[in-house]
Formats: C-alpha cells, structure tokens, sequence
C-alpha cells in the first residue's frame, strides 16, 4: 500500500470537523421521552375503552338479551367516540413532538446562518 492510499484510508477513519458555528448543543438534542409515553398511553387507554365495550356488548346480550339493544347502543356509540378523542390525542402528543423537532432544526440552522454572515462580516471588516 503506498503513503497516500493510508492517508486517505486514516482521513476516512477520522471523524469529520464541523465548521465553525455548526456545533449541536446537547440541549438542542434532548429526548422526549415523557410524551411519547404519554401518546403511548393514551393510545393504550381507547384500546382498552374498545376491549370494554366489547365486553359490555357481550354481557349485555347475555344477561338481558335483544332487550339491551337500545341501551347497548347508546353507550356503545359513547365508548367509540371517546376512544377516538384518547387515540387523537396520542396523536397530538406526537404532533407536538414532530413540530418541536422541526421548530429545533430551524433554530440549529438558524445559527448556522448566523454564524456564516458574521464571519462574512468579520471578513469584510478585516479587508
């Protein structure tokens, strides 16, 4: 292997630099963790409201027969719609998530932006 193959093979290996302005903050990184939790249980409580409306529609019917009809549909009709508020409202917890992550990347490049026009600027002066 000759001299410049192993030093672009050591330059491959070695991690990339970032340019001047382009750090990440850690902060700018944190997990959310407690809210996907919490979309997570919610989605969890309108499965469960659907398993409970199940078996209300099956212990209805046999304890009170075609009776329970009316009564069974009402509260079915209730446990549906409830259901999809708790599964719409995981989804507006991962919503939230998404646009933070989308609100934290514009900030980051934000920055970076910044960063390059004061160089530019810093350029300019020095000229």
């Amino acid at each position: 292997m000759t001299e410049g193959q192993e030093r672009r093979q050591a330059a491959d290996r070695t991690e990339p630099t970032q340019p001047p302005g382009s750090r990440v903050r850690e902060h700018d990184l944190e997990p959310h963790a407690g809210l996907r939790y919490i979309a997570g249980l919610f989605k969890f409580l309108a499965v469960l409201n659907l398993i409970m409306l199940i078996a209300e529609i099956v212990i209805g019917l046999t304890q009170a027969g075609t009776t329970a009809l009316g009564t069974l549909l009402v509260e079915g009709t209730r446990l549906i719609v409830f259901a999809a508020f708790l599964w719409a409202a995981g989804d507006i917890v991962l919503m939230m998530i998404e646009s933070n992550h989308d609100l934290r990347a514009t900030r980051i490049l934000l920055g970076r932006v910044h960063a390059s026009l004061q160089r530019m600027a810093d350029n300019r002066e020095n000229l």
